[in-house]
């Protein structure tokens, strides 16, 4: 970044807190013609999340949870108001506590909500939800589970109502293809899941 055009905050006023909070930021950077630009926006706070991707590799599946997302609803019935699929199929994610890295947080959300035991989560990307309105940064992980990983049912805290499914990468593959995920974490992370397959299994043949 161009050092004359660093962005500064001058001062942070809280205008909704909840679960979420909102924040009115007066903030001022420098425009690419010189002029600075001074303004105030508001700014969804919701911390940063982790979310995993689990390869069972025995059953060439991966290991997603699905569950009923309000704003999908809302989203769904712009295009058809009378929808009531509330529901998503995505990576493992939940957000991230206070003292706690992402890693922790992914391994401990994959055990709450699918009941896998996770080792070494190796970090995909890092990247922002929707950094026009929010400063949520998601850390998204991979990992490789078997059936001895699988400790308990999952499903979630008594909050949630969560449903895991095993999906195969075939099928993943397919649907990312014909463009029927709509998870962002998911599809990233399938993006990254065929280029480690492609190359596990040129390493693999190149091997024999």
């Amino acid at each position: 970044m161009d050092e004359s055009r660093k962005a500064e905050i001058h001062g942070t006023a809280p205008r909704f807190a909840g679960f979420f909070r909102v924040d009115e930021i007066d903030v001022s950077h420098r425009r690419r013609d010189g002029a600075l630009s001074r303004q105030k926006r508001l700014v969804f706070e919701r911390g940063d999340s982790a979310g995993i991707l689990l390869l069972d590799r025995a059953n060439k599946s991966v290991v997603l949870v699905n569950q009923f997302r309000a704003p999908a609803l809302i989203g769904r019935r712009r295009d058809q108001p009378s929808a009531t699929d509330g529901w998503v199929s995505e990576t493992i994610a939940g957000m991230v506590d206070a003292n706690e890295a992402p890693a922790e947080a992914a391994v401990r959300e994959a055990r709450e909500e699918t009941g896998y035991r996770v080792a070494a989560p190796q970090l995909i990307a890092t990247f922002f939800s929707s950094p026009g309105g929010s400063s949520e940064r998601i850390f998204l992980y991979f990992a490789e589970v078997d059936a001895a990983d699988r400790l308990a049912d999952g499903g979630g805290d008594e909050d949630e109502d969560v449903s895991v499914i095993h999906m195969t990468t075939a099928e993943l593959m397919e649907r990312l293809a014909d463009r029927s995920i709509d998870d962002p974490k998911l599809i990233i992370g399938a993006y990254w899941l065929k280029d480690y397959l492609q190359t596990q299994a040129s390493n693999e043949n190149a091997g024999e």
